[in-house]
């Protein structure tokens, strides 16, 4: 009996304690504020980062996140199911033109997007630019090829089939990936081209940059494009790239930002580099942007220009850490002006 009143005592404890949660997640203080945001798997680990923190010290706001791509993300803004979207592939004209009042992009962090492979027993990987966009033609099937082999001098490896993975949902971080190798490879533009969801025709799929790393960790023989802190988080090894040089180069945040030096940000803040000079340059990086409205009710403009503070100040500071290239003064500044834009209806 006394066993049966603890359990009930504890069941009594949990629902008060979910009941509290909810109150500070805004459900019923009416003045709490809860913004709901989604969009890019590339940013999520950051953003997740970010918006706790915010959130700790400011306990009158709650910002959800969901990590859903950017397709999904920019179809939110567009639907207006959401607050604020995030897309690794910005906007068009054509989207923005969709949304009464019109938006407002800012770029709040840049990554890099590796090629992470699973070979036990092949510690440093080089992919030629010959070799990689071919991968994902399919048409280099076998890890030993000779486009490989003749950059892995004495790396053993195995005569095995290449299994590619690559996104099944619309993604930013596949749009930047083929607008790479488009860039670099004729045959790729004319076969894929530049897409959110490019008709690969090869490769197995998974949803998101987490479902991609995950199927890449599970399949030896696999290889894959993630945003480099989720290789880097979870320990998945991932090639050195030849970039515009003819150097190779590792994907790392001095690589990232000798990148984006080399891309001057206009005055939209939409910006891209897809195959960067310098030999130091790591030829796959990218900004990913938030997306706002230009008119908000009081609260929420007044919130959301405190979170834009939070992430291009305080926010960019946890950056490195995990995996992220923490934006350039002048970017900063060019995104605090541009949330100038951001007002109450």
């Amino acid at each position: 009996m006394k066993n049966r009143h603890l359990l009930i005592s504890g069941i009594f404890l949990l629902i008060a304690t979910v009941g509290c949660n909810s109150n500070q997640s805004g459900g019923s203080d009416a003045n709490s504020v809860k913004l709901q945001g989604a969009g890019a798997s590339f940013p999520a680990p950051l953003y997740t980062k970010w918006f706790k923190s915010f959130g700790g010290n400011r306990k009158d706001v709650v910002v959800d996140y969901q990590s859903v791509g950017s397709g999904a993300g920019v179809k939110g803004v567009i639907d207006k199911t959401v607050d604020f979207g995030a897309s690794d592939a910005a906007m068009s004209d054509e989207e923005i033109s969709r949304v009464p009042g019109g938006v407002q992009l800012i770029p709040m962090t840049a990554g890099s997007i590796v090629i992470a492979y699973n070979l036990p027993d092949v510690k440093d990987l080089k992919l030629p630019r010959k070799a990689y966009p071919a991968i994902f033609l399919g048409k280099i099937k076998k890890w030993n090829d000779p486009e490989i082999a003749k950059a892995n001098p004495g790396a053993k490896l195995p005569d095995e089939p290449i299994n590619v993975v690559v996104r099944a949902d619309s993604s930013g971080t596949s749009f930047v990936f083929s607008k790479h190798l488009s860039a670099i490879n004729p045959d790729f533009d004319k076969a894929v081209g530049v897409n959110k969801m490019p008709n690969w025709p090869v490769g197995t799929k998974s949803k998101g940059n987490e479902g991609v790393t995950a199927s890449l960790m599970t399949t030896p023989g696999s290889i894959g494009y993630i945003e480099y802190g989720y290789a880097k988080s979870q320990s998945v090894p991932f090639a050195q790239l030849e970039n515009k040089s003819g150097k190779f180069v590792a994907a790392d945040t001095a690589s990232g930002q000798a990148a984006l030096a080399s891309a001057e940000l206009p005055t939209n803040l939409i910006v891209w580099n897809s195959d960067p000079q310098g030999d130091t340059a790591y030829p796959i990086v990218t900004y990913t942007w938030q997306i706002f409205y230009t008119k908000y009710d009081s609260k929420k403009a007044a919130a959301i220009q405190e979170l834009i503070k939070y992430e291009l100040n305080d926010g960019q500071k946890e950056s490195e850490a995990l995996g992220y290239i923490p934006l350039p003064q002048n970017v900063v500044a060019k995104g605090l002006s541009a949330a100038s834009s951001i007002t109450a209806q």
